[in-house]
């Protein structure tokens, strides 16, 4: 993995990104409460960027779908629709998919979270990231500018100590956030993914699959910038999904994995 540093210097990831389309994926699990707001917000950013919305209902049994289906004036909204809960990773992977089907070399393609805890206006700064020549861009609670205070302490530690973990055992140290749901990524990167992986390219279903599809693009040798996310966890509704002990062994078991499992033998 190419670090921040090397923005400008050639090659692939250095391509600046002058125009297209920002397709942003919203995986949705029962977010009745909060989608309208998010929407609404995602409108707003739409006035002054090329913005299309891609929402992944996950099988939900509240009124998701028809919240999606309604949409909000101003902005395109797609729909994604899982006919059952099928977890996060498949959801994100449905949406990837979906978007990739029909987007162009420039487009952006930005992953966050339906629950409107994800500020709507770090767009921007993502999407000026992959312009400046990243590959991937992450909004991070872990540098400096960014804070995770309203979140509960149970998420706090579970983030933190991953980052530990994984900065130190896999030697990234480039990277902050590794589970951050809130990124950014160059259309042509994961059409490349893509093509090398195909549906294996995200296994995990939990909250693991954020750190999968990371460690598995590090063999696209992409160029990585992360910007400050102050995340706004009092603005959820519902209770969370994540299960702390399914979670830790998720992150355990893809880690002996990732060990284990030989690089790809041909360039990605």
């Amino acid at each position: 993995m190419r670090a921040p540093s090397e923005l400008g210097t050639g090659g692939e990831g250095a391509r600046a990104r002058t125009g297209g389309v920002t397709h942003v994926v919203l995986p949705a699990f029962n977010e009745e409460g909060s989608l309208p707001a998010l929407l609404g917000r995602l409108a707003a950013l739409a006035r002054a960027e090329r913005v299309v919305v891609w929402v992944v209902d996950d099988g939900s049994t509240d009124g998701t779908l028809e919240v999606a289906a309604a949409g909000a004036p101003g902005v395109e909204v797609k729909i994604v629709s899982h006919g059952r809960n099928l977890g996060l990773g498949r959801a994100v992977q449905s949406g990837l998919r979906a978007v990739l089907e029909v987007a162009e070399k420039l487009d952006v393609i930005v992953v966050m979270d339906a629950d409107d805890t994800h500020d709507p206006r770090l767009i921007r700064s993502l999407t000026e990231a992959i312009e400046s020549g990243a590959d991937i861009a992450i909004c991070s609670r872990f540098v400096p500018g960014g804070d995770d205070s309203t979140a509960p302490a149970f998420r706090r530690m579970l983030s933190r100590s991953a980052a530990v973990l994984f900065r130190k055992i896999l030697r990234l140290s480039e990277i902050h956030d590794f589970t951050s749901g809130y990124r950014a990524y160059r259309s042509e990167l994961l059409t490349r993914a893509f093509g090398h992986w195909g549906d294996r390219l995200i296994e995990e279903r939990g909250f693991a699959c954020m750190v999968e599809l990371l460690l598995k693009l590090r063999y696209c040798r992409p160029v990585i910038a992360e910007v400050p996310l102050v995340l706004q966890y009092d603005r959820k509704r519902g209770a969370s999904k994540l299960r702390l002990r399914r979670t830790i062994g998720q992150y355990l078991k893809l880690l002996v994995r990732d060990r284990l499992t030989p690089a790809p033998y041909r360039a990605v």
